[in-house]
């Protein structure tokens, strides 16, 4: 039973964050301009490469479609 109750609050954990990086990543797509990319690198270099790690692997993604 306990087994199941921990699979249930994983499973309920990963949709929470999957809808988050989702609504991030629809945020971030706004980002499309050079100038707008170029002003959010400068945001992102005041941060910490751990902490700007998720945006920018998001950026990546979107540069990839894009191109």
């Amino acid at each position: 039973m306990q087994l199941a109750a921990k699979i249930r609050a994983d499973v309920s954990r990963w949709r929470v964050e999957r809808s988050a990086r989702r609504r991030l990543s629809a945020e971030l797509a706004a980002f499309s301009s050079a100038a707008d990319r170029v002003e959010l690198e400068q945001v992102l270099d005041r941060h910490s490469s751990a902490e700007a790690r998720e945006v920018r692997g998001i950026l990546l993604r979107q540069d990839a479609v894009r191109f």
